[in-house]
């Protein structure tokens, strides 16, 4: 017999267990803010995981002034430039003005024979800038740009102030995101088609048991007579959209200043090129994977007094 004590395997929280419709998710921008004028995201690229010798400068911490080992991710963000100027009211789309003829963006988009300038735009409630990633200053096998929307913070004159300031002009991750913490979104390690004890974790049935070893013991009852989605199926396994909330920054800066590479480069992803950041902890997705960096949605207490020296990446 079975144990009906366990509890319940796969999580409902995520469904449906689909394919991801784009690699770097699209972004709600609405609940996103900050303090001050700056845009409110930035795009990176996963690098791997590596182990961080740090310093606890934690309030109250067990571990204080301290040496400790801390596990932690590198991204790697190359500068961006703005591809267009998206003016929003009653949240749809009034007008959108491309304001580069970058030769990089020619096999993604289309461009304009000639550069618009912005002008003067009335009537909008709200503004948004499209941006191209610099991914082909990097190690990732991709010399096409990813292009997505970004919101700013800011009332709409310091939001067309900002724009006005970054048109042409290469956008780096140092003047974005320094300290505290953020959200990462992107889209896990893809799998396949698996069968239920690997997509949703149940148990190994007995050898005597009947009609299969790998898969539930029962589908649904005679009656309603139909199998409802909660029942775990064979199916799509990885690749799924998710997000990470509260990951804290460890360091932030230019490889030309601060060269943290290998001798040999990272496993599978090569040498770090541009900028980067470094993340506490774990992040989704295989490594030269393209993710959306936010800043934090929920931040929480306890994550935000947390306070390290990074004194060596290994």
């Amino acid at each position: 017999m079975a144990d009906n004590n366990s509890i319940r395997s796969g999580s409902l929280q995520f469904y449906p267990r689909v394919r991801a419709k784009k690699v770097i998710p699209n972004v709600n921008w609405a609940p996103v803010s900050k303090e001050g004028v700056n845009i409110l995201g930035f795009i990176g690229y996963k690098v791997g995981m590596v182990s961080v010798w740090a310093r606890d400068h934690t309030e109250h911490s067990l571990t204080k002034n301290k040496r400790i080992i801390v596990p932690a991710t590198i991204l790697e963000c190359p500068s961006m430039r703005i591809y267009s100027v998206r003016f929003y009211k009653g949240g749809k789309v009034m007008k959108d003005v491309v304001v580069t003829d970058d030769k990089a963006l020619k096999k993604r988009v289309k461009l304009p024979k000639n550069k618009k300038e912005l002008g003067n735009v009335e009537g909008f409630d709200d503004v948004r800038v499209v941006v191209y990633s610099g991914v082909g200053k990097t190690s990732v096998d991709k010399k096409i740009p990813d292009v997505l929307e970004i919101g700013i913070s800011g009332n709409l004159d310091e939001k067309m102030k900002f724009i006005k300031e970054k048109i042409g002009k290469d956008i780096s991750i140092p003047e974005v995101f320094v300290e505290g913490t953020v959200d990462i979104r992107g889209v896990t390690k893809g799998y396949g088609t698996m069968g239920p004890m690997k997509r949703f974790g149940i148990s190994l049935k007995s050898h005597k048991s009947e009609k299969g070893r790998r898969r539930p013991g029962s589908l649904a009852p005679w009656h309603p007579a139909r199998v409802t989605f909660r029942a775990p199926q064979a199916g799509q396994t990885g690749y799924h959209s998710r997000i990470t909330y509260n990951n804290l920054i460890l360091d932030v800066g230019k490889i030309s200043e601060k060269n943290i590479n290998k001798k040999s480069g990272f496993e599978h992803y090569g040498n770090i090129k541009t900028d980067y950041i470094l993340l506490r902890g774990s992040i989704p997705g295989p490594k030269k994977r393209g993710l959306m960096i936010t800043q934090s949605i929920r931040p929480t207490k306890k994550i935000s007094k947390k306070k390290f020296e990074v004194l060596e990446i290994r």
